[in-house]
Formats: structure tokens, sequence, C-alpha cells
């Protein structure tokens, strides 16, 4: 008896198409200050898990330190993903640096929480060689 294969629950599926697209983004405090608290990382995580949710996203993972955050998210096709790295950064700045007041200098951010820059890498499915490969085997029409 052969196991039952189970669907992958991270392969979604739309009237046309079907995605698994997963993103690996870390954003840096402006000019890498060590701005964040023990409670600032927490909060950013439930403000940047209600963004994802905005934008029919998830947010599967997060971490941080007092200078940066690490999130791993799951996103639709439809969503341009710098459009998605804008609100995670403006939402979350704006309300960091609204409940958080004391914590947050504005001086040592100029208005800022988060550095304009950001890291963006495509995570998941197959390495790179392997999708090379395949494309390669591919059988072309005659």
């Amino acid at each position: 008896m052969s196991p039952r294969w189970e669907p992958d629950p991270d392969v979604r599926r739309g009237r046309t198409v079907v995605h698994t697209l997963h993103a690996h983004l870390v954003f840096v405090t402006r000019y890498r200050r060590g701005v964040m608290n023990d409670e600032m990382p927490t909060r950013c995580e439930e403000v940047m898990r209600k963004v994802c949710e905005d934008f029919e996203a998830g947010l599967k993972e997060f971490n941080g330190e007092a200078d940066h955050v690490h999130l791993l998210v799951h996103y639709p096709p439809k969503v341009a993903l710098a459009n998605l790295v804008n609100s995670l950064k403006g939402v979350s700045s704006r309300r960091l640096r609204a409940e958080f007041t004391g914590r947050v200098n504005r001086a040592i951010v100029h208005g800022r929480f988060w550095s304009p820059s950001y890291f963006a890498g495509s995570c998941g499915g197959a390495p790179l060689q392997a999708v090379k490969d395949h494309i390669a085997q591919q059988k072309r029409p005659d």
C-alpha cells in the first residue's frame, strides 16, 4: 500500500494560478542604530503580521535584534514585493515611533525608523540549477 499523497499547505491555488512564493526580507534600522528594546520586536511582528494579512500574504517567521529584523513572507503573485515592503516598513515605522516615543529618539533617526534600503531574497522551491536542468531537458516541439 503506497502512502497517501498530502498536498503542500504552502502551495496556494487561485482561479488561474497555482503558486508558492516566499521571500526572506531584512530591514535595518536607520543608521543601524540599536534602537529596539525587548518589547519592540514583539510589537513590530504584530504590526507586520497585520500588514501581511491586508495583502493576503502570510508572515511565516519573524525575528530580530536591536538594529534589524528578519521576515519570511509567503505572498501571492498579484502582490508586487516592493509594494508589500513599502507598507511593512511604513506602517511599522509609524506605529513604533508613536508607541515607543521615549525609546525612539527622532534626533537619532531623523523621523525615520528604517533604513531606506532592504534585503529581499527569494526562497523555497528547487535550487536554481535544478530548475535550469529541468528546463533544458524539456522536449521541444518538432
